[in-house]
């Protein structure tokens, strides 16, 4: 069994993990629901970073995959962000539970009042007992800030760094971390835990995505680097296991954990790292 500290998590879903041929998969959306609301009668404090509001987009107008042009992926972000809000409003309101929406960009990270900003926001948005749902700011995003957020990976692992958060559980659609790609061989085993990024992880990680998303192994192993300097734990897990986020809370050793271990820091990170 893992002993992991979960006073305060992050849940990030990705595009490929939320799509449902297509459309948004509802049903993932209200176990999410379910297990934090079971969890934060414990006492615990979630976020969750999301993805999908470009693939929702998509579905309302037809598109098969991920546009390529700015101004369309822009208007079917603005489209499936009211989609995905609404998915989360009504799953969460089964249980009372309030929800609070989030759009940020890269640059919210770069600015030292605009960051501090966030995590007060943030902070008071837990004091009142809701459930943030933060996402890339698609419509007003440019190539540059997608590739560095990586379909949230990196956006995930910012806000976990930043609030101070003990654990980030990113949900998948592989099972963790292997040692060769799953997709393109039989003989692969899946790493249990990570103490250290060297370079023979980085190379484990494949750069394949599906049709809808930008993210995939690399994206995540970055996010893993923040996590891991900022003290914090983060786990790469399939998001379609039952129960998943209450299993790794509970300490079964599913997926592939990466060891957190407090690193020195300096910029707008330090200031919002905070204490545990």
């Amino acid at each position: 069994m893992r002993k992991l500290s979960s006073k305060k998590v992050i849940v990030k879903v990705g595009t490929s993990t939320l799509s449902n041929e297509g459309d948004l998969d509802y049903k993932l959306i209200r176990s999410i629901a379910r297990q934090i609301s079971d969890l934060k009668k414990e006492g615990k404090k979630f976020i969750i970073v999301t993805s999908g509001a470009i693939g929702a987009g998509c579905k309302e107008v037809g598109a098969r995959k991920r546009p390529r042009d700015i101004l369309l992926r822009q208007a079917c972000a603005a489209i499936g962000q009211s989609k995905v809000m609404e998915a989360y409003h009504n799953a969460f309101a089964r249980y009372n539970v309030v929800v609070a929406q989030i759009l940020l960009t890269y640059d919210d990270f770069k600015d030292m009042k605009k960051y501090a900003n966030l995590r007060n926001g943030i902070s008071e948005l837990l004091r009142l007992g809701a459930v943030p749902i933060i996402n890339e700011n698609d419509v007003v995003a440019t190539d540059e800030i997608e590739e560095t957020f990586g379909d949230n990976d990196k956006l995930s692992a910012l806000v976990c760094s930043g609030i101070g958060a003990d654990l980030l559980i990113m949900l998948s659609d592989v099972d963790g971390l292997y040692n060769k790609n799953p997709k393109k061989s039989e003989d692969v085993k899946l790493i249990g835990t990570v103490t250290a990024i060297t370079d023979e992880i980085e190379a484990m990680a494949g750069e394949e995505s599906s049709a809808l998303s930008v993210g995939g192994m690399i994206t995540k192993i970055e996010a893993a680097k923040i996590c891991m300097k900022a003290g914090s734990n983060m786990v790469i897990v399939n998001g379609g296991e039952k129960n998943v986020i209450k299993r790794i809370i509970e300490g079964e050793e599913i997926g592939t954990l990466f060891f957190g271990k407090r690193e020195i820091t300096i910029g707008p990170q330090k200031e919002m790292g905070g204490d545990k």
